[in-house]
């Protein structure tokens, strides 16, 4: 990874990290899901308002570590206000990023800054952190009624 790129991923996690965006319970919720992580201890839960199958409001609350609070505020930001299959994509994309399966300079141009989470795919015990969110939102949009589990 380039340097230039590396210290934009570290300044995205530590910024959301410290003032996560979205963050709290969300009242009047049409989607609600948990999300956990036994093995580190992440746990989320995330709130949407979905309305003609566009995300009105999205919130999260709950505690982790670093990367998996960031990657929380992140998503929160990337699809309010954006309809499901577009937030899917997201997802998909996401996913490809943290686990290394996109080319770098072709993900930076398309994917903002969820791109940053492109340093996660180093540490492949971090991809669980990164992705708890992501899955837990996947979850809530295809309907699932029981929780997130990063071991299961």
């Amino acid at each position: 990874m380039n340097p230039e790129f590396k210290e934009l991923y570290q300044e995205i996690i530590l910024e959301h990290n410290r003032s996560p965006r979205n963050f709290g319970v969300l009242e009047n919720a049409t989607h609600v899901m948990e999300g956990r992580n036994p093995l580190c201890g992440d746990q989320y839960k995330i709130y949407m308002i979905i309305e003609d199958d566009i995300i009105k409001d999205v919130r999260f609350e709950g505690s982790g570590c670093a990367i998996s609070k960031a990657s929380a505020s992140v998503m929160t930001t990337v699809v309010k206000g954006k309809p499901k299959t577009e937030a899917e994509r997201y997802f998909t994309l996401f996913h490809k990023i943290v686990t290394g399966e996109t080319d770098e300079e072709e993900t930076f141009e398309s994917a903002g800054k969820i791109a940053a989470f492109a340093g996660v795919a180093e540490f492949p015990v971090r991809v669980k952190c990164a992705s708890l969110a992501w899955h837990t939102m996947h979850n809530a949009l295809q309907g699932n009624k029981t929780s997130v589990s990063t071991e299961e």
